[in-house]
């Protein structure tokens, strides 16, 4: 179904008598827009998300002010900037220490990016899953998938340690590749 202006301005209409449906339509309607618009502004998502949902609180409390005159997403851009300034102020007027983007950012860098317990043991679980599948294959393709991703060598260190032309080592991991997924598509 198209939305045209109608249609929202039914749902403004609604939403002037209160029906939360019409409050949602029109938040899930125009969040993007304010929200892209305030990122630019601003270049910090934290600061846009409470400025984005300040500016529909606000909006939706004072709906009835809203001049149908204007476009709506115009209106709310309006009450958006004026969030806006408003958090400048406070944050200036902060007796708090503001922390710059950078800061932010290099704070968060600290944090521990280490797998948690339940992603060792799925990690496992799987590498363990893969080994099964692997040990299906044949042996010279179980060493060309080994020297391979295990190891991490190279085609031509492959192909120097196995006294082969590189093309065949090539088309050996091809091969074996095409095989590994056979078996692994018939497990599941």
């Amino acid at each position: 179904m198209e939305i045209t202006p109608q249609i929202i301005q039914q749902h403004i209409d609604k939403a002037k008598k209160g029906d939360q449906v019409a409050f949602t339509f029109l938040l899930d309607r125009y969040w993007n827009e304010v929200y892209g618009f305030m990122l630019k502004r601003t270049e910090n998502e934290a600061d846009t998300e409470d400025i984005v949902i300040e500016t529909f609180a606000k909006a939706f409390d004072r709906i009835t002010t809203y001049n149908s005159e204007y476009a709506f997403n115009t209106w709310l851009i309006a009450i958006a900037k004026n969030v806006h300034i408003d958090l400048l102020r406070k944050k200036k007027s902060s007796l708090f220490i503001d922390i710059t983007d950078e800061e932010d950012q290099q704070a968060y860098n600290v944090a521990d990016s280490s797998p948690t317990p339940e992603d060792e043991i799925i990690r496992e679980q799987n590498l363990s899953s893969l080994l099964e599948c692997i040990k299906k294959l044949k042996p010279q393709y179980q060493e060309v998938i080994q020297l391979r991703y295990f190891q991490e060598l190279s085609y031509q260190e492959i192909a120097d340690q196995l006294n082969e032309p590189l093309n065949n080592v090539k088309v050996k991991l091809l091969r074996a590749k095409k095989l590994l997924a056979e078996i692994i598509s018939k497990k599941d």
